[in-house]
């Protein structure tokens, strides 16, 4: 088992990606980079791992997919239909 937090890519197409990163910031995507291609022998482009490490950032944090799933429930048209029916 690897232990790098990121799994191996799936097959995907092809996407752009752009942004301003500090130079520390750079350095240590570039660290991961190498240390993901020495770990599953194949070298990815930065913009291809970035977005799913945001992915795997965003699915691993506790209390933004809480107040998400709290969001979807109060635009459940089924949790308003629940809350009129309990009056």
């Amino acid at each position: 088992m690897s232990p790098l937090k990121l799994p191996k890519l799936p097959d995907r197409e092809t996407t752009k990606l752009s942004f301003v990163a500090s130079a520390d910031l750079k350095r240590q995507l570039d660290a991961y980079a190498a240390l993901y291609a020495k770990e599953y022998g194949k070298k990815e482009a930065l913009a291809d791992l970035i977005p799913y490490m945001l992915e795997a950032f965003l699915a691993s944090d506790r209390e933004f997919q809480k107040l998400l799933r709290e969001d979807d429930r109060a635009k459940s048209p089924s949790r308003k239909a629940d809350d009129v029916r309990s009056l």
